[in-house]
Parts: C-alpha cells; structure tokens; sequence
C-alpha cells in the first residue's frame, strides 16, 4: 500500500515540523551534491529554518561569491548597487555629523567662534555654565565621599586606641594592684582642612604612680 499524499499546509505540530524540514533538508541537499558530482554544475542552497538557523550548502568548486558574480553577468543584473550607494548615504551622514560634533568640541575650547551669533555665543555661554554646574556638583559628591571614608578612619582608630588603653590599665592593674592611672591630655588635636578641628579627643597618654 502506496503513502498517502501529504497536504501542502503548514505542520502545526512543531515536533513534527522539525523532523519534516530536517528530512527535506537533507534531501534537498543530496540532490545538490549529485547534481554536482554527476553534471558538473554548481550548485549553492542557503536554507533558513523557522528557528531562524541558516543551513547552507555550496560546490566545492566554487564559492557562494563566485556564484554570484556568475548570476549577475549572465542576467545582467546588479545586485550591489544599491545597497552600495545606500552604505554611501549612511557614510555621508555619519561624516557630517562627525564634523559637527567636532566643531562643537572647538567651540567649547574657545575655538571657532568668530562666525558665531550672538545668540549662538548666548547659548553655548549657557551650555558651558551648565555643564560647570554638573562637574562642580560632581566634584562635590566625591569630596564629601572621600570625607566621609576619612572620617571613618578616624573613628576606627580612637576606638583601637581607645581599646588599647584599657587592655594597658587592666594589665598594668593586674601586675600591681597598688598602682593609680589617669589619663594625660597632650592637647595634640588633629586640624585637618577638611573639618575635623572638633572631631574625636586629642592624643592621651597614660601616667602610673604608685599608690
């Protein structure tokens, strides 16, 4: 009993649909490799699934640009020249927008300026004022960051040196009970342009007297 004929349709199953283009793939592609190998002729497939894989296969003899070079001559045809002379426009745009930026770029050093209006120089005034009042703003978020990691530092060693005095009294109690301690100030607070003239107690040292 003879196969049935399939329905020209699209496969909705997608399992199924995969199997049947990977079987006429393949297929398709045999018949490409023994009409080459039996009548000489050259042969190139390009094949774009639903997946949107490209499976492709070409004569060893030649190349897919061989090919095509061969299709033009023979039907007279170009099929570059649009594309080229649309890659051209784009080139021409992206040049004149590149010579723009770049005499903005001049402007903004001072350059350039004599063909300029008045109300040209007002705005590019503005525009150079504006962008002073991001980099000082700018500026001032990093500063004050960096102040504030100072800061931090600061206060982790007053504690380490906070913690190194007590652990200095209580060993020093420990080998003499008789022993008084106070605390010394040395009045060498830390100035710092960056205002901590009133952060955190100046340097203490330690006197021991006996009792």
């Amino acid at each position: 009993m003879g196969r049935g004929k399939m329905e020209m349709k699209r496969i909705e199953n997608a399992t199924n649909r995969q199997v049947t283009f990977s079987k006429r793939r393949n297929g398709l592609f045999k018949k490409a490799r023994e009409l080459t190998i039996l009548c000489d002729a050259k042969v190139s497939i390009l094949i774009c699934s639903s997946t949107a894989k490209a499976h492709e296969y070409i004569s060893p003899s030649t190349t897919t640009k061989q090919l095509l070079d061969l299709y033009q001559k023979t039907l007279r045809v170009d099929l570059w020249s649009s594309h080229y002379e649309k890659m051209l426009e784009n080139l021409g745009a992206v040049e004149q927008v590149n010579r723009i930026l770049k005499k903005q770029i001049r402007q903004r050093m001072g350059e350039s300026l004599n063909d300029l209006t008045l109300e040209e120089l007002t705005g590019l005034e503005q525009d150079i004022l504006d962008g002073l009042k991001i980099i000082h703003e700018c500026k001032d978020q990093v500063l004050a960051r960096q102040i504030n990691t100072f800061k931090r530092k600061v206060r982790g060693v007053q504690k380490e040196n906070k913690s190194l005095q007590d652990g200095f009294i209580i060993n020093a109690k420990e080998e003499d009970p008789h022993y008084e301690y106070e605390l010394v100030d040395n009045g060498e607070h830390c100035d710092s342009d960056f205002g901590f003239q009133n952060e955190g107690p100046g340097i203490f040292a330690l006197r021991l007297q006996p009792n």
